[in-house]
């Protein structure tokens, strides 16, 4: 049995016993510090692709006993947002993104919500904040979606570093074709 299929905890009774103890064994216990208040309903409002605008707005309502740690936050223009795929019931480690005609990528080099850990990552621009409710643009989660941390977005980066990856052959395909 390949160790991707004893992630599957619907698998785990099938495995060896170092994938069993790996996945009953927490790195650490994830709690949500908020919840994202979103437009987007279904999964399949969500813009996707290439060209794809993240332009929505929503609120993060942070709760109560996290409120505290917001404390200079509007210092910042924009902000990295880790949450859960918590509708997300398996993974893939091959994705095969519709921006790239479903040409198979490893999922670490993809956006795909089917990963092994249900991480997501997003940069939003804050907008302002009214107690433990931030309101950002650039919201791409589902309404209700839990988040787990938010951090200031800091890029010491020069854009002229920055690679692309498939994503920079599949826009040139889409110019060209």
């Amino acid at each position: 049995m390949s160790a991707a299929h004893c992630l599957s905890f619907s698998h785990r009774a099938h495995c060896p016993g170092p994938y069993i103890y790996w996945m009953t064994t927490p790195l650490f216990n994830p709690h949500a510090i908020g919840y994202v208040r979103s437009p987007y309903k279904q999964t399949a409002e969500i813009p996707k692709g290439l060209g794809a605008k993240h332009d929505a707005e929503g609120v993060l309502e942070i709760l109560p006993e996290f409120a505290s740690g917001l404390a200079d936050i509007e210092g910042f223009s924009h902000l990295f947002v880790i949450w859960v795929f918590d509708k997300s019931t398996d993974f893939d480690l091959i994705a095969r993104p519709p921006s790239d005609d479903g040409r198979p990528h490893g999922v670490f080099a993809t956006r795909s919500p089917r990963r092994p850990n249900p991480i997501g990552l997003t940069t939003v621009e804050l907008l302002g904040r009214d107690g433990p409710k931030l309101r950002v643009r650039g919201i791409d989660m589902l309404d209700g979606t839990p988040v787990l941390d938010i951090k200031p977005y800091l890029s010491s980066i020069p854009e002229r570093l920055l690679r692309r990856g498939w994503l920079a052959d599949a826009e040139a395909r889409k110019r060209s074709g």
